[in-house]
């Protein structure tokens, strides 16, 4: 089968490291425009960090954008979702920008975002929530909520879809092997899933947290699990995180205890607390008291969810973009999903992936004159109500369509000094 993509000759990869991106003049980024309404949000952000890469850097600095397929679009041209040729390119050029991706429930193809993740091993999601003033937050302080999710990416439950519906032969041989050798006794239409989480991953992750932390100047890293009830998984990804913060990064943290023990409450000038909460408690916590939060490190399936929930306190998921990143490259993508009934009306809030796009991944790339710029013209376009319809039914505004709201963000950008 012939390549349906090309590569610009003048482009150059980008290679990552150990964690370290060393990012060419004009390096080749891959996207894909996703699903829904994926094609219309990916296209407007590319012409916004286009435009803030030109205005920071001039003619010296340009990224090579080159399109893959996966989703809907793949299926058409390839006659699969995620074909070959797809996957080679990302193994080789490992940095991604992704408009979203249907995953079917309870049937059908596995996840692509999944797949992609694995394929890249992203092990850790970022996730940054702040508030931003204008939006319609249900908290009555939402100016409190400045936190990044860090979220355990490649392991537990996700970790390329462990389990077996009740009715399968797999299903059955592993009831019987639990109730034989295991003395677990299960009832026979028991579906079963697997939940692994390893000290490799969690310490990595755990490692990438505190790196993370230090290097942002955050104020807290808390451990969120579930560690009271699954003691061997949970349990054990918060004694592995603890471990990793008190060996590796002793002159950086201290523990919630030793500051309650040691120095009366109060945390001492330039240190990190390091603290745990059980995962029920988390979600009442950054509804009651979200300013006690900064960094929240997660396993996977938690962090899923507490991302959301976090998102939901600024008042709109839809202006949110995640990094999916490991030691050699990364995936960048909004965090809402593909709402394909808006799909096609030019009416979606691109602001999620272009805030994945041009804040989180122009910073990994060390090009954070662009990403200001790009965070600026966002808040710029919020205070002049120049919004999409998501925004604007609530501040009783005139909404702008997809394409003309990121042409607003352009033109402010222009205007920036």
């Amino acid at each position: 089968m012939s390549s349906r993509v090309k590569i610009p000759e003048d482009g150059e990869p980008i290679v990552v490291q150990g964690g370290v991106w060393n990012v060419p003049n004009k390096p080749i980024i891959l996207y894909i425009e996703g699903d829904g309404i994926g094609p219309e949000i990916t296209n407007v952000a590319i012409k916004v960090i286009n435009k803030a890469v030109e205005r920071a850097y001039g003619s010296s600095r340009e990224i090579k954008w080159v399109k893959v397929y996966a989703g809907e679009e793949a299926e058409k041209v390839y006659g699969n979702r995620f074909p070959e040729e797809t996957i080679n390119l990302i193994s080789k050029y490992r940095v991604v920008l992704k408009g979203p991706l249907e995953t079917p429930i309870g049937g059908g193809w596995r996840s692509i975002n999944v797949a992609i993740r694995m394929l890249l091993d992203a092990y850790a999601n970022v996730r940054p929530v702040k508030y931003m003033p204008g939006l319609e937050s249900p908290l009555k302080h939402p100016e409190r909520v400045d936190m990044v999710i860090i979220r355990e990416n490649t392991d537990d439950l996700y970790r390329g879809g462990i389990e077996w519906s009740w009715d399968s032969p797999e299903a059955a041989k592993l009831r019987k092997f639990l109730k034989e050798e295991l003395k677990v006794d299960l009832e026979d239409d028991t579906g079963i899933g697997i939940k692994p989480i390893s000290k490799y991953k969690t310490q990595r992750v755990a490692r990438f947290a505190f790196k993370f932390a230090i290097e942002n100047k955050r104020r807290s890293v808390t451990i969120m699990h579930k560690g009271n009830i699954m003691k061997y998984t949970e349990g054990a990804f918060r004694e592995w995180a603890y471990e990793v913060a008190l060996k590796e990064f002793r002159d950086y943290i201290v523990t919630e205890e030793e500051v309650n023990k040691l120095y009366g409450g109060k945390v001492p000038p330039g240190k990190i607390l390091v603290n745990d909460r059980i995962a029920d408690n988390m979600f009442q916590q950054i509804i009651t008291r979200p300013e006690n939060y900064d960094v929240i490190l997660a396993p996977n399936l938690n962090g899923d969810y507490i991302s959301d929930a976090a998102g939901a306190l600024i008042g709109d998921i839809g202006v949110l973009g995640g990094a999916n990143v490991g030691d050699t490259g990364g995936m960048f993508e909004a965090v809402h999903g593909t709402a394909p009934k808006y799909a096609g009306k030019n009416v979606a809030n691109p602001t999620g992936i272009i805030r994945a796009g041009g804040e989180l991944m122009l910073r990994f790339m060390g090009w954070r004159e662009a990403a200001d710029l790009i965070d600026r013209a966002i808040t710029e376009a919020i205070n002049q109500k120049k919004v999409t319809q998501d925004l604007a039914r609530y501040m009783g505004v005139q909404p702008l369509g997809t394409k003309e709201f990121g042409d607003a963000l352009i033109e402010i950008i222009d205007q920036l000094k």
